[in-house]
């Protein structure tokens, strides 16, 4: 067993899939969850949100840690802020734990020369998107330091695009895939916007 690899590794497998550094807020009820979530604040350890479906959990999820408890009820539910730290991937199920538990390992990406030119179309996709959606300018130096992780953790795609990001172990790779999906979202925009505009003028074109 490689020093990658972990035994007794709590699984939250949930309708959704999140990447490294998202911020996922959870609502944590039911009673094996809260067993476990008591156990991680007690150990300052991770746990992996893994996307389950109607054909089954995927195999490949993302580690997270208890970024901030937001609220403890006192009939024991808890209100947590989590976020991404790392993708892993099941390598076999634990029923024996009280919690749903797995041996995991965790992935690195493979060796590679960074693709520059593809990791700046990302970055400028991504600072494109964030101007469309809130008028605001990202600060060149913080952008320059975005992963492809870091810039679609901000960015609410659909389900399968996240697990596609999730599932590559390359960095160009992710920044190719960002660019498109970036790309996509600001196209998005423009077309609510025309939409509403044109809802506006009660579907007429105005010159004026």
């Amino acid at each position: 067993m490689s020093d990658r690899t972990v035994r007794d590794f709590p699984l939250f497998p949930l309708a959704l899939v999140a990447v490294p550094h998202e911020l996922v807020p959870l609502h944590v009820f039911e009673q094996r969850y809260r067993i476990m979530f008591d156990e991680l604040l007690d150990r300052d350890a991770e746990f992996g949100i893994v996307w389950s479906t109607e054909t089954g959990t995927k195999g490949i999820g993302c580690a997270c840690e208890i970024a901030e408890v937001l609220e403890r009820m006192d009939d024991g539910r808890l209100n947590v802020l989590t976020r991404g730290t790392r993708p892993f991937r099941i390598v076999e199920r634990q029923p024996d734990m009280p919690y749903p538990a797995a041996t995991v390992e965790f992935l690195l990406d493979k060796e590679e020369q960074p693709d520059e030119r593809a990791a700046d179309a990302a970055r400028s996709a991504y600072a494109e998107l964030v101007v469309e959606a809130t008028d605001n300018e990202l600060d060149p130096d913080e952008l320059a330091a975005k992963s492809a992780f870091a810039m679609a953790a901000t960015v609410d795609f659909g389900l399968d695009a996240k697990q596609g990001l999730l599932d590559l172990r390359s960095e160009n790779a992710r920044m190719r895939l960002v660019t498109r999906l970036f790309k996509a979202a600001v196209k998005r925009l423009d077309f609510v916007e025309r939409a509403q505009a044109r809802a506006r003028s009660n579907g007429k074109v105005r010159f004026s």
